[in-house]
C-alpha cells in the first residue's frame, strides 16, 4: 500500500494536462504570426531545420518529468514490513452512562460532557495501556473495541451523545457484562472496568455482575456523577417531566455504586468539578501487574521519492538532448 507523507503537493498534478494545452496554444499563435510573412510552404522552406514534431516530443517529455517530480515531492512510501509490536500495561474498559439523566447540570456544561472531557484527558496520559469504551443506557454496546489507538479513542468520544442509545434506562449490570466480553484474549491479570454513571440503576443487578467480574480477576471501579440533592434534566430546551407532569429530578445513588465497587474488588470515587475521579482510579489500576500485549503493525515505511526524482531527471536530460531542430537536412538543394 502506497502512503504519501506530503500528499498536499499532489494538487500540483492538476497542472499536468495544462502544459501540453498551453504549448498547443503557443504553437497556434506562433504559426499565425509566421503566416503574416507569406505563404506557409515558403516560410517552411526558409526554416528547413525547424521541427514541429520535436517540439511536441519535448513538451511531452517535460510534462512527464513534471508529473514524476510532483509525485516525488509528495514523498510516496511503501510499508516495508509487518512486525509484531509488544507493549506493556493494563486493559481498561470504560462504561459510560449516556442516559438522559447525564444531561443534568451538576457540572459544567453537564454530566455527560464533563465525563467525556475527563476521559479525553485520561487518554492523553496513557502509555502502553489498552483502552475500550462501552456506552450504556437501557442497553449497552461497544463503542470502541480494546485498542492502543488513542487518536481514534478521542475521535469516538466526540460523537457520543444521549442519542447514541435510543433505549432509555440505566442498565449498569449489562454494561459490566458487555465490558467483560470485550477484553482481549491476551489479557488475564491486569484488567479493569471503570463505570461512570449517576448510579440510578433500574434495569438489572449490577452488584452481581461486578461479583462475577471479580471472580474472573477483573476489578470494577465506579465513578459517581451527580449531586445528592438532585438536578432536573433539560431535554430539547425544556425540563423533563414524568407522566403526571412533575419535573423529573435525578440524584446520585452512591450506595449502589459503593456496593458495585466493593463486589468488584475496586474503588468508588465521587466525581468533583476539579477532580472528576479518573486519576485516583487510574492510580489504583497502576498497582496491577502489567501485562505484555502483542499486535502486528507496520514497523517502518520505505521512502520511494528518490526513484521518482530520478525518472524526472532522466526525462529532463532527454528533453534537452532532443532539441527543436531536425537531425538531418539536405546538404544541397537543386
Amino acid at each position: 500500500m502506497i502512503y504519501f507523507a506530503q500528499a498536499r503537493f499532489l494538487v500540483l498534478l492538476l497542472a499536468v494536462p495544462l502544459i501540453p494545452v498551453l504549448y498547443g496554444i503557443m504553437r497556434y499563435l506562433r504559426n499565425k504570426r509566421l503566416l503574416r510573412f507569406g505563404d506557409g510552404e515558403l516560410v517552411a522552406r526558409l526554416m528547413p531545420s525547424w521541427s514541429g514534431t520535436k517540439g511536441w516530443v519535448r513538451t511531452i517529455l517535460f510534462t512527464l518529468a513534471f508529473m514524476f517530480f510532483v509525485i516525488g515531492m509528495a514523498r510516496p512510501q511503501i510499508g516495508a514490513k509487518l512486525k509484531e509490536h509488544q507493549s506493556r500495561g493494563a486493559e481498561v474498559m470504560i462504561a459510560l452512562d449516556v442516559s438522559n439523566s447525564m444531561l443534568a447540570r451538576d457540572y459544567s456544561p453537564n454530566r455527560l460532557d464533563r465525563a467525556k472531557l475527563a476521559i479525553s484527558r485520561l487518554v492523553d496520559k496513557l502509555d502502553g495501556d489498552r483502552i475500550g469504551l462501552v456506552l450504556f443506557a437501557g442497553t449497552s454496546f461497544v463503542q470502541l473495541p480494546i485498542t492502543t489507538d488513542y487518536v481514534s479513542a478521542k475521535m469516538f468520544l466526540n460523537s457520543i451523545s444521549t442519542s447514541s442509545i435510543p433505549v432509555q434506562g440505566t442498565a449498569i449490570g449489562e454494561a459490566v457484562n458487555t465490558c467483560i466480553r470485550s477484553f482481549s484474549a491476551q489479557s488475564e491479570k491486569s484488567r479493569a472496568i471503570v463505570v461512570i454513571t449517576d448510579g440510578e440503576n433500574h434495569e438489572d443487578d449490577p452488584v452481581e455482575a461486578a461479583r462475577q467480574a471479580a471472580e474472573m480477576g477483573i476489578s470494577v471501579y465506579t465513578i459517581g456523577v451527580g449531586s445528592l440533592e438532585g438536578q432536573p434534566i433539560p431535554v430539547n430546551g425544556e425540563l423533563l417531566r414524568d407522566q403526571d407532569g412533575n419535573i423529573v429530578v435525578t440524584k446520585l445513588d452512591e450506595n449502589t455504586l459503593r456496593e458495585v465497587a466493593k463486589a468488584g474488588n475496586g474503588l468508588y470515587v465521587r466525581a468533583g468539578n476539579e477532580e472528576f475521579g479518573l486519576n485516583p482510579v487510574i492510580s489504583e489500576i497502576r498497582k496491577l501487574e502489567d501485562e505484555a500485549f502483542n499486535s502486528v503493525v507496520f514497523e517502518e515505511y520505505d521512502e520511494q521519492y528518490m526513484y521518482f526524482f530520478g525518472i524526472a531527471f532522466v526525462l529532463l536530460v532527454i528533453q534537452m538532448l532532443v532539441g527543436e531542430r531536425r537531425m538531418f537536412r539536405h546538404l544541397f538543394d537543386r
